[in-house]
This record gives C-alpha cells, structure tokens and sequence, in this order.
C-alpha cells in the first residue's frame, strides 16, 4: 500500500500576519542573535537540512552558518530575501504571498531587479517592542515555505522561552 501524501497547506495572508504580530522581542542583543542562530542550527542539523543560516541587526551581520550542503548559492538567496524585510519590513513570505493575493508576483509588481529582491520564505524581521523591525533572519536551502516555517518555529521556541 503506498503511503498517501497530503499537500503541505499554504499559510494565509492574515495567518502571515499574526505571526509577525506575535513573534516580538522585547530587546534583541548580539547574544539574542547567537541564541537565535545556534538554535537554527539545532533544529537544521537535526533534520540534516542543507541550510545557511543568516541573523543581521541595523546592518551588520550578528550571526552566520553554513551547514553541510549548502553552498554559495544559498548566501546569495539569504541577501535578496534580507533586502525585501528590510525594504518592506514583512517576511519575505508574506510580501510574495501578498503579490500572489493579488493575483500578480512580486517581480511583476515591485518593478524591483530579481538579482537584488527575491520575495521568497525564509527571512523575517526581528521586531522589537515599542522599536520596530531591526533587523532580519533568514535561512535558505530548503524550499521557500520550508524555509520560512524553521524560522518561525526557532522564534516561536525562543520567545515562548521568554514569556
């Protein structure tokens, strides 16, 4: 009997959303950024997933890995979708997802070069409370919404930690 296999549901606009409402630190420090990045690390050794790992805050690199697997390709990927948190300050998932509700894409509609802005899960911001987005941490080498939900779930684990 072959196993059935049901397709991986697609998060909504609004669920896209409420996890940035709710994934916010109340501070977010060079050791945050370590915490944050070792985690991911964890959590993508255990799966072996092929991934680099990229943590920025005000524009400077806190935090960078590259597990077996992954290549330089994947560096590439973590700046372009970096650049669409940083220039819409959403998830690089929610801001394709939102093109994709309007039933166009994010080349299509940013008119923004594709080799610099890649609107593709994996990059979230880093919120703080009362501050805004500061910064972003992304990962790449699995496919998109893959990538979006380690992120997801390493912030998930740490700021559950917190409460």
């Amino acid at each position: 009997m072959t196993p059935k296999i049901t397709p991986e549901l697609t998060p909504t606009v609004e669920e896209l959303e409420a996890q940035e409402r709710r994934l916010v630190f109340r501070q977010f420090t060079h050791d945050d950024a370590w915490v944050l990045g070792s985690l991911l690390v964890e959590l993508a050794r255990e799966r072996q997933a092929p991934v680099a790992i990229d943590i920025h805050r005000a524009g400077q690199q806190l935090f960078h890995a590259a597990l077996p697997g992954s290549t330089p390709d994947n560096d590439a990927w973590i700046a372009r979708k970096r650049r669409v948190v940083e220039r819409y300050g959403s998830a690089s998932y929610l801001v394709g997802a939102r093109c994709r509700a309007k039933g166009t894409t994010f080349e299509e509609s940013s008119r923004l070069d594709p080799d610099t802005y890649a609107a593709h899960g994996g990059s979230f911001p880093i919120t703080v409370a009362g501050v805004g987005v500061v910064g972003a941490v992304t990962v790449s080498g699995l496919p998109q919404l893959q990538d979006h939900r380690l992120v997801v779930e390493a912030l998930e684990h740490l700021l559950g930690d917190q409460a």
